[in-house]
This record gives C-alpha cells, sequence and structure tokens, in this order.
C-alpha cells in the first residue's frame, strides 16, 4: 500500500506540474500573439476603395426548426447589410417540421428579389443543406450564417474586405451570445466566446491559421469552396458519415489546399447559446468530438505552419487531458491515502483559473469578466469527464439537437418543395434530431 501511494503522489505532482507548465505557457504565448492581431485591426485604415466592395456575396442560411421569431430576426439583419456589392440570400429549409409557422417568414422575405427562399423535402443535415445551396449559387465569396444569429450591417462588408486578399480562403467575426443576460451559464458563455475569439482566433490569425472559422458566421472563397466541396460533403470517420463540426473540418480542407484564414475581430455577429447545462453539455460534446476528429487532419499540416501553432494544438488537446489524469491520481491518493490534497495543488488550479481573465478584463475594461473564473468548476466537474467520454465515443454521429413540441410538427417534410423553382434535395441519411443521453 505504501509503495502504492508514494507512485501516486509522484504521478499526481508531475502530472500536475506540466500541465501547470503547459498551461501557463500556452496562455501566456497565446495572448501575446492575440494582442498583435488587435493593434493591426486598430491600424487598419477604416475607408476601403470600391475594389475590395466589388465581389459579388452569397450568404447561405440552413433553417432547421426554427423559431419563427428568431429567424425573422436573422434575416432582417441579413437584409439589412451595408453592402455595397451584389448580395443573395439563400435561406434553405432543411425539412422543418414547423414549415408552417415558418412560412409567413419565407413569405415575406421572398418578397425581397435578393433573398432565395430553398425548401428541402426531407431533412438532409446543416452540412448537406450548405452544400444544395453552394452548389446554386453563384456569388465570388460565401458567408455562412446559422439560423439564429443575427450580425451587424457592417459583418458582410468587413468579412469581404478581409478577403480582397487572393491569399486568404475563409475569415470569421467575433461571435458573442445574444442571450448573454438570460441566465448566469450564458454569461459565462460569452465570456468563454470571447476567449475562443479573442485570444485564441486572434493568436491563429497572426499565422494564418485559424484552425476553426466558426460555423454562425464565416466567410469562403468561392473559388478555394469548390475544391474542397465534395471532400466537405462526404467526410467519413472510421467507416461513417461525419456531419457535425462542420466548421472546422471546412476549415481544415481550406488550410490544407494551401490559403489562409484569418479573424477580423470587429465584424460582430450574436449567436443564441444554451441557457441549461443539460443542451450546453450537449452541445459540448459534440464540438468536442469534432476537434478531435480533425486535429488528427490538423497535425498533418503543422510542420509547414509556425511552431505556435504546434504549442495551440498541444495545449488545447494535451492540457484537458493531462487535468483529467491529475484529477484521477489526485483522487485515488485522497482515497488510499486518507489525506487532503496538498494545498499547493488546490492553489495551482485555482490560479490557472484566474489566468484566463485578466486579458480579456482589460480589453473588454470590465472587472467582472473576473468571473469567468467560476467556469473552471464546470470545466473540472463536467467538462473533463465529457471530454473523456468524447475520445471514447468519437465514431458516434449523434448531434445532440432541439428538436420542437409535437403540436408545431405540422408541416411534414415530405410535401415540401422548393418555392423558388430550384430542384428539390432530397436525402434521407441525415438528421439532426437525435438526442445524446449524458
Amino acid at each position: 500500500m505504501h509503495t502504492t501511494i508514494v507512485v501516486l503522489r509522484g504521478a499526481f505532482t508531475g502530472v500536475l506540474l506540466t500541465y501547470v507548465i503547459l498551461t501557463i505557457g500556452h496562455l501566456a504565448t497565446q495572448v501575446r500573439f492575440a494582442h498583435q492581431t488587435h493593434r493591426r485591426q486598430r491600424a487598419t485604415p477604416k475607408n476601403v476603395g470600391p475594389t475590395a466592395l466589388s465581389l459579388t456575396v452569397d450568404v447561405i442560411i440552413p433553417c432547421f426548426n426554427e423559431q419563427p421569431e428568431v429567424l425573422a430576426s436573422c434575416l432582417r439583419s441579413v437584409a439589412n447589410q451595408d453592402y455595397e456589392g451584389t448580395l443573395t440570400v439563400y435561406v434553405v429549409d432543411d425539412g422543418s417540421r414547423n414549415r408552417q409557422q415558418l412560412q409567413p417568414v419565407y413569405d415575406e422575405f421572398g418578397r425581397d428579389r435578393r433573398f432565395v427562399i430553398m425548401q428541402l423535402a426531407n431533412n438532409v443535415g446543416k452540412r448537406k443543406a450548405q452544400v444544395a445551396a453552394i452548389r446554386q449559387s453563384v456569388g465570388d465569396l460565401v458567408v455562412a450564417i446559422d439560423s439564429d444569429t443575427t450580425i451587424e450591417p457592417d459583418v458582410v462588408r468587413k468579412l469581404a474586405v478581409a478577403m480582397a486578399d487572393p491569399g486568404v480562403g475563409a475569415a470569421m467575426g467575433q461571435m458573442v451570445a445574444s442571450n448573454r443576460r438570460a441566465t448566469w451559464l450564458t454569461r459565462l458563455v460569452d465570456m468563454e466566446y470571447w476567449i475562443a475569439c479573442n485570444q485564441e482566433r486572434a493568436a491563429q490569425s497572426v499565422f494564418g491559421a485559424v484552425m476553426c472559422c466558426c460555423g454562425p458566421c464565416a466567410i469562403y472563397r468561392r473559388s478555394a469552396l469548390i475544391t474542397v466541396l465534395d471532400d466537405y460533403e462526404t467526410q467519413i470517420f472510421r467507416g461513417r458519415p461525419s456531419d457535425f463540426g462542420e466548421d472546422r473540418h471546412l476549415t481544415i480542407l481550406i488550410l490544407r489546399s494551401g490559403l489562409r484564414t484569418i479573424y477580423v475581430p470587429d465584424a460582430t455577429a450574436a449567436t443564441v447559446v444554451p441557457e441549461r447545462i443539460r443542451p450546453y453539455l450537449r452541445q459540448q460534446l459534440r464540438w468536442a468530438r469534432s476537434t478531435y476528429r480533425d486535429t488528427l487532419l490538423a497535425i498533418k499540416l503543422l510542420p509547414r505552419l509556425h511552431r505556435y501553432l504546434t504549442l495551440d494544438v498541444v495545449g488545447q488537446n494535451l492540457a484537458p487531458l493531462l487535468l483529467s489524469l491529475s484529477m484521477i491520481t489526485g483522487l485515488s491518493l485522497v482515497a488510499l491515502s486518507a489525506t487532503p490534497p496538498p494545498w499547493w495543488s488546490v492553489a495551482a488550479i485555482a490560479g490557472l483559473s484566474l489566468l484566463h481573465c485578466p486579458y480579456g478584463a482589460w480589453r473588454t475594461r470590465k472587472m467582472a469578466f473576473f468571473a469567468f473564473a467560476f467556469h473552471e468548476f464546470i470545466n473540472v466537474s463536467l467538462l473533463l469527464p465529457l471530454k473523456i467520454y468524447a475520445l471514447c465515443t468519437l465514431s458516434n454521429t449523434n448531434w445532440g439537437s432541439r428538436t420542437i413540441p409535437a403540436e408545431q410538427q405540422q408541416c411534414p417534410p415530405q410535401q415540401a418543395m422548393t418555392t423558388t423553382g430550384l430542384s428539390t434535395f432530397s436525402d434521407t441519411r441525415g438528421t439532426h434530431e437525435e438526442v445524446v443521453s449524458l
């Protein structure tokens, strides 16, 4: 027993110290490079010439079982864009069962000559719904927007200006939580989004290698998109179709084609985030599986990217596993020795939880950002076990997304047709409605 305790104590100390050193080094380097992106953004001239705004833009908005008022807000924000070039909006109803409630929204915006309403006969999944519209559209640039997202009036213009560089294949803007005041969780998620965008993506953008242009709002160069579209639509993992994590996978494909991906901090999109723990964990489980799957593709790109990207990939994927291992060995040590964990280990984890906060508090000028330290409790107690579960179930293809009440299911998808004369896209393979049991 004594030997076992000694071994566990040594393993606990070694793993936890490795985690602490890796996390501090990763965060410090990340903030350093992220600050470069923000300084460049402030120094960028605000006035752009007409050439930067001459590219035609297609906006693709897949919709599945969305609430009518939420979809209407999304479409209204796109209709109000100040982009001077040609803008065409493809709204793709992916076999929604509440289509009867959505029809007034489609009718309203269908009267706008810029809008094309596509109503698919069956639910085929977000990725295939996007592809159906992309194959119909013809613009120089393609903007992907989620149906629960609203964008500021200048977002398309700012993203299009970023794409004026022919070496850029994709770009994303800043994500915020539109319902951030709803619950304590949405406030934490909003801070989590700020860090993900303004630290993680901002640092990656310095080297033209944002590893995931987030799905709620991202822009792609059509010429690059077409070359990877078949691979994007038919992603296979362990012999099974992989339908979620479409934004990360598409970004990796763009990077693999030799183009850069960047972050545009002042192009702001507000998206709805989960207000309760259970839907939040379902979302995080899907994202964790996607991250681990596409990290396998990203690793092959690292030799030709800046060495910071290697540190970033290691920090994001290895650090949670090290923390999980330290928690397991620590709990085992407590159980066998009947003594509390060393004070320094508790202090180290508490200190690291605060380490995520200062840069956000400084840049946003909000001391409330230090409340993000409470996210560490969710991370340790819920997200770490979830990530281990994600690793063990990588082949699972469940989306775990929301469904709609039975009383709203008034329009069977097999009765739906496109309203614009475009050919109906039918496929019965995909589904968004499977629910993950946690």
